[in-house]
Order: structure tokens, then C-alpha cells, then sequence
């Protein structure tokens, strides 16, 4: 199995080697980038698994890139913010980011999760006791979503390209068709209690989910809003 690949994205070259010697004896390839040229280069080079984003690079807009990535080559990316940024960690999460680590901060707690992300974007990948087990594979309306290779498709086979927590919240809601989800249960659910007190990502996940599974976004027939708690998945589901 190949070492799973990190870009670690830094304008102070000492934040990237500390980050370096913590992954680095785990097991991981580590690449480095100090601003978006840089970034996009490494990504053209080869397959990136994860991307380390540093949102206060000195030259340019950590945010700008955030949204270039998950615009043109989506790839999980936690970022990396000053402790008192509120207002940028909330956008870059708006954004499609998969976790976030607050300035300063221990290497353990960047292992743990790099590790955590991982983990959740590679859930698709069936090991060997897996492969002999029932995919769980979902139809609705005109889509196909396959939980075990981590594909949304349309029933014409066109794949529709989601964020790791686009897919995670579609997936969540797939599984619980007719249930209402408050904002709090379906954070739990997706990141535990440490996005508590990012509720409205759950507003914004939902209308781009909506914009890329709905016929009409503007009236959705597929995720209902619940008026003062959250959400339901009325389409019909069939699969395992």
C-alpha cells in the first residue's frame, strides 16, 4: 500500500518541517508549499491525499486557495488558523473544508487529525473481509450513491463531484429517509461535538447539496427544510 501523500502548506518554513518531522515517522509522504503557485504545481506533479492550509500566508489569501482547490481539484484539506480567527476558519469551513486546527498547536493534535480525515475520505476503499460483504448502495430519485467507493453517480452513470463533507452529509441523510435532523444532531453526527459552534456549515453544506442533486434548488423536493430544527430526507430510497 502506498504512503499516503500530504501537502503541507506554510509560508514559514519552520511550521512545514515541524509538521514534516511529526508525519513523517508515521508513515506519510510529506510535500511542501508555501503559496498557491507552488500548491498547484505539487498537485499537477502527482496525487495529493490531504492538504495542510495554512489561511495567514503572508503573500496571498489562504481562503482564495481553499476555494481554487475545491473548485478545480477537490482534495480534504484541514486548515490551519490563528486562535482568534474566527471569521475565516467559519468561511474556509463554508467552503468545504474537512477539519481545522487552531494556532498554536501541538503536532500530536495535527497527527490525530490527519489521521481522522484520512480515514473518513478512504472509508470507500473495501478491504479484503469487506469485499465479500453487501455494498451498501443507495438509489434515489435519479441518483446512485455508493457508501463503499464513495460515488455519487446519476442513473445515466455520470459521477457527480462532492466534497468529503458533501458526501458524508448526503450519505447520513440518505440512511435516515423520512427522520427530521436537527442542525445539532447532523453536527454530531459529521464531526462531533467540536463544530458545536459552527451550526450554520449544516445551512450551507445543505444548499450545495441541493444545488448539485435538486432539479431546482429554489424547491427542493429532496431535502425539506423543517422550519426552527433542521432537516428531512423525503425521497424514496431503496438499496441496503
Amino acid at each position: 500500500m502506498s504512503q499516503p501523500h500530504i501537502l503541507v502548506v506554510d509560508g514559514d518554513p519552520k511550521v512545514r518541517l515541524l509538521i514534516r518531522r511529526c508525519l513523517e515517522p508515521e508513515g506519510y509522504r510529506v510535500g511542501e508549499a508555501h503559496d498557491a503557485k507552488s500548491v498547484f504545481s505539487a498537485l499537477k506533479a502527482g496525487h495529493i491525499d490531504l492538504i495542510t492550509l495554512d489561511l495567514t500566508l503572508a503573500s496571498e489569501d489562504g481562503l482564495e486557495i481553499a476555494r481554487r482547490l475545491q473548485s478545480t481539484a477537490p482534495v480534504p484539506i484541514i486548515m490551519i488558523t490563528g486562535k482568534g480567527d474566527t471569521i475565516d476558519r467559519i468561511v474556509g469551513l463554508e467552503l468545504g473544508a474537512d477539519d481545522y486546527i487552531s494556532k498554536p498547536f501541538h503536532v500530536r493534535e495535527v497527527l490525530a487529525r490527519v489521521r481522522s480525515v484520512l480515514r473518513r475520505s478512504k472509508e470507500g476503499t473495501p478491504s479484503r473481509h469487506q469485499q465479500n460483504q453487501p455494498r451498501k448502495v443507495f438509489r434515489f430519485a435519479d441518483w446512485v450513491l455508493d457508501c463503499d467507493k464513495r460515488e455519487l453517480r446519476s442513473t445515466t452513470g455520470a459521477l457527480s463531484q462532492l466534497t468529503t463533507a458533501e458526501f458524508d452529509l448526503l450519505a447520513i441523510l440518505v440512511q435516515r429517509p423520512n427522520r427530521v435532523l436537527s442542525r445539532d444532531t447532523l453536527l454530531d453526527l459529521l464531526k462531533g461535538p467540536d463544530w458545536a459552534a459552527y451550526d450554520r456549515i449544516i445551512d450551507t453544506q445543505i444548499a450545495r447539496l441541493r444545488k448539485k442533486i435538486e432539479a431546482n434548488p429554489e424547491a427542493p423536493e429532496l431535502i425539506k427544510t423543517v422550519r426552527g430544527v433542521g432537516y428531512s430526507f423525503t425521497a424514496d430510497v431503496a438499496g441496503s
